[in-house]
């Protein structure tokens, strides 16, 4: 491209040249012609001027008297009637420039002046305006190729971010360049690259979220089917089978969810919804791994409680919640439901040591963990809380609650309101 530019530039000034080079020389040759015929027709108006003056007076006339009248290089005539002609100065060889000039006594005056005077001086011309070119093209060169790095480099440098880009690496490199229309692409690959990069985040953290979410409703599932070749009693084997049916909708509820909000994070599904039944299928589940564990899980507070959340949403925090207590917590688990305000509040608590004093607030970022784990749950369990408008909070650290806030909507009647609280 830079040879492009280069030859271009060059091209377009030589044209320029030529063009106004070739006038310029047919002018000044034509000009130095016509001033020099001009100064010998002045030359003999001036002679015969003179030899007019001496006439009268006569005076004489001869060719050393008029010597001094004319210049070294020109050759003059004199012709008076009855005389013998008088010669000035070295007769020229070859071609000449000649003029006449009559004068009042009836003498005529001859003067010549060799032509290759004239092109002497017009070789002189042709020399100047040819330096004159030859820098007007140097100058041209240096330009080219001032005006072709300006032009090519910027555009080798957008052609390497392209190609970053293509190559997996999304970062900005926020450079410019001085040339609007240079500026106007690096401007819209920057904006390409921040969202590229924003889509991988998105991706990277959809697959982390996607592993953490699925990995609890997978691992309860399988203890369900390990339950089921464990017995032999077709009462047992029917209710597990029901229990494992129920984790089946609940995790393709979960699949569909995460992949609606990887097309539209803003899209919610907010429902009205029996807390009661969310809590019961939790205990459900999760029972089985208590007992492995030798631990005990339980419920109580207020009952029929009516919420807004995403049921299957609402189900995976409290999942994410519980299955922090049985790989990090100690003793029974226990969730606990309350009224605060116009809200539901779901706490879930355990007997262990609880969360580290150092990382405090800090539970619910991405990554952090105190105990080696992926440190994306409570992350992922927040995000799922405040997607339908609840909340999730650590309440207390030593030890361990934590409170999911619901909105309420009005109970409905029921025998069973006396707030009184239960072990289910």
């Amino acid at each position: 491209m830079r040879r492009r530019l280069i030859q271009s530039t060059l091209a377009v000034v030589l044209v320029v040249i030529a063009v106004f080079g070739v006038s310029l020389v047919i002018v000044e040759t034509r000009t130095i012609s016509e001033t020099a015929r001009e100064r010998v027709e002045s030359e003999a108006v001036r002679l015969a001027s003179i030899v007019d003056s001496r006439l009268l007076v006569e005076e004489k006339i001869s060719a050393e008297i008029l010597s001094d009248q004319i210049t070294e290089d020109r050759y003059a005539v004199v012709a008076i009637p009855g005389r013998e002609p008088i010669e000035i100065g070295t007769k020229p060889d070859g071609d000449v420039i000649s003029a006449s000039a009559p004068g009042k006594e009836g003498e005529t005056v001859t003067v010549q002046e060799p032509r290759s005077s004239v092109t002497r001086e017009v070789g002189r011309t042709l020399l100047i305006i040819g330096l004159v070119a030859l820098l007007a093209v140097i100058a041209a060169v240096l330009l080219a190729v001032r005006q072709a790095n300006r032009l090519a480099s910027p555009l080798t440098d957008l052609a390497e971010t392209a190609e970053r880009l293509g190559s997996g690496d999304p970062r900005p490199r926020h450079r410019r360049y001085g040339v609007p229309e240079l500026d106007r692409v690096a401007d819209v690959l920057d904006s390409s690259a921040e969202r590229i990069a924003r889509m991988l985040t998105a991706e990277r953290r959809l697959a982390a979220d996607a592993s953490h979410q699925l990995r609890t409703p997978l691992t309860a599932l399988s203890m369900r089917l390990e339950e089921i070749t464990l017995t032999d009693d077709p009462d047992t084997v029917k209710e597990e089978a029901t229990i494992a049916l129920t984790q089946v909708e609940r995790l393709t509820d979960v699949v569909e969810r995460l992949l609606t909000n990887a097309r539209d994070p803003r899209t919610g599904s907010a429902v009205t919804f029996e807390l009661d039944e969310v809590i019961q299928q939790q205990l459900a589940e999760w029972r089985p791994a208590y007992r492995s564990a030798g631990r005990a899980i339980v419920s109580s507070g207020k009952r029929n409680l009516r919420a807004v959340g995403t049921p299957g949403a609402v189900a995976q925090v409290l999942a994410a919640l519980i299955e922090n207590s049985l790989m990090h917590g100690g003793g029974t688990v226990a969730l606990r439901t309350r009224v605060t305000g116009n809200q539901v509040v779901v706490e879930v608590t355990d007997e262990g040591p609880g969360v580290p004093g150092e990382l405090g607030a800090r539970i619910f970022e991405r990554a952090i963990s105190g105990h080696n784990s992926t440190g994306i749950g409570l992350a992922v369990a927040r995000d799922l809380a405040e997607a339908d408008g609840g909340r999730l909070e650590m309440l207390q650290a030593q030890p361990p609650v934590f409170g999911l806030f619901l909105s309420r909507t009005p109970p409905q009647k029921s025998s069973d309101e006396d707030g009184r609280g239960t072990v289910r």
